[in-house]
């Protein structure tokens, strides 16, 4: 059995490749593990999806819930915006051992569980307080009421020029998973 599979969700209108999923996929490829980032555009491959269509975040709940995660021992989900939504609720229907957020879309109108409450047992935001897409407010407001561990950086919402702040948090993050902290 292998250890860790950590399992990115990309936002509304990026892709499963994008700048910070790289980024930390070569991180939680350095500390052992595999990686998978989900394609949220279309599903099956070949049937796009209209990324603004009611449901959507719905939907991209039960893509992110069909992964494999069979012969592993633990499992992180990390996600970007609609991402870190899709990868909340997921987490308050599966069991996960980590949840990493990256400016997550919580409170939007139209999503249909406006307080997901994750059953990961360890949950970290990172949020830009220069966001202007999702208020950084938003994840205070999320961080206060699960108490989970909550980054605030000079930022916008994409949080590239974070990055370097973010990817040691990161491989901390993924080590206390892998070591049962």
């Amino acid at each position: 059995m292998k250890e860790l599979l950590v399992i990115f969700s990309h936002g509304k209108e990026s892709g499963p490749w994008g700048s910070k999923i790289q980024a930390l996929a070569n991180v939680a490829n350095r500390v052992g593990a595999d990686v998978v980032s989900v394609d949220y555009r279309e599903d099956p491959p070949g049937t796009a999806h209209d990324q603004n269509a009611v449901g959507e975040a719905e939907r991209r709940v039960q893509q992110l819930r069909a992964v494999s995660r069979e012969g592993y021992r633990r499992c992180v989900l990390v996600g970007s915006s609609m991402g870190g939504y899709v990868s909340t609720v997921a987490s308050s229907l599966m069991t996960v051992d980590g949840l990493f957020l990256l400016a997550p879309a919580f409170y939007f109108p139209g999503y249909g569980d406006q307080n997901p409450a994750p059953r990961a047992k360890s949950v970290a935001i990172v949020h830009g307080w220069v966001d202007t897409v999702v208020p950084a407010r938003n994840s205070i407001r999320f961080a206060e009421l699960h108490r989970c561990d909550l980054h605030l950086m000079e930022g916008d919402h994409r949080l590239n020029d974070c990055l370097p702040k973010i990817e040691p948090l990161f491989e901390s993050f993924l080590a206390n998973i892998v070591n049962g902290d």
